[in-house]
Parts: structure tokens; sequence; C-alpha cells
């Protein structure tokens, strides 16, 4: 009986604390990543990133603290490299880094640039839900 309490326990335990590590799913931005959430409507945020840029490094660890808020549930974050996603930024019309876009599906709800507060940067990620 005391083992399938604790067996009980333990599960439930697992289970919370999985759900909370996914709650902002933090993954490389591809092309491929994008349009399958967007095409789905499902939340979705593009983060330009730069290594050099300290402000870029903030949001990082902003985005960090947020994975597991429970608010957050559902949305995929994409950290596309500034350098690099040449296309992206001209399509999104993104001409600095440390942008952060937020879609709903295809449609886009907010857009910051710069902002390291994680209460700032959660009250975008939300407009997409």
């Amino acid at each position: 009986m005391q083992a399938r309490k604790l067996m009980i326990s333990v599960f439930f335990l697992l289970l919370t604390v999985s759900g909370l590590a996914r709650a902002l799913d933090v993954q490389p931005y591809t092309a491929q990543a994008l349009q399958q959430a967007q095409s789905a409507g499902k939340p979705v945020a593009v983060h330009f990133h730069a290594d050099w840029c300290s402000t870029c490094k903030a949001q990082e660890q902003a985005f960090n603290s947020l994975r597991g808020d429970p608010q957050l549930q559902g949305i995929t974050l994409l950290v596309a490299n500034y350098d690099k996603e040449r296309e992206l930024k001209q399509a999104m019309n993104v001409r600095s880094q440390s942008v952060v876009v937020v879609f709903k599906g295809s449609k886009e709800t907010a857009r910051i640039g710069g902002e390291t507060k994680p209460e700032k940067i959660k009250a975008a990620l939300v407009t997409a839900l």
C-alpha cells in the first residue's frame, strides 16, 4: 500500500514538472518550425539573437526564467541567428538584433525590441494566446 502511494506521488510530481518544463518551448529557428506553427495557428515568437549582443544575452536569461511559467503553456520561441537569417529579417522587417516578433498563427500580435524585463517580455508573448 505504501509503495502504491509513493508511486502515485512520484507520477503526479513528474507530470507537474514535465508540464512546467515545457511551458515556454525554446528552440533554434528553422523555417520549417515557423511554417508548421503558423500553419497550425499556434502561438510562436521569433527572437533575433546575436552572440555578440549583450542585450540579447540578457533577453536569453529572461526567456530562461519564463520557461516554467504555466501562463506561457503552448508558446514556442524560435531563436534566429541575427547575423545569418538575412531573408527572414527582410521578410519580417527586422533591422536590429534583440527584436522579438510574436505571432498567433501567421498574424503578428506583438513586436518588442531591446526589452530585457521578463514581465514585459511575458506581456508580449501572451498576446499570441
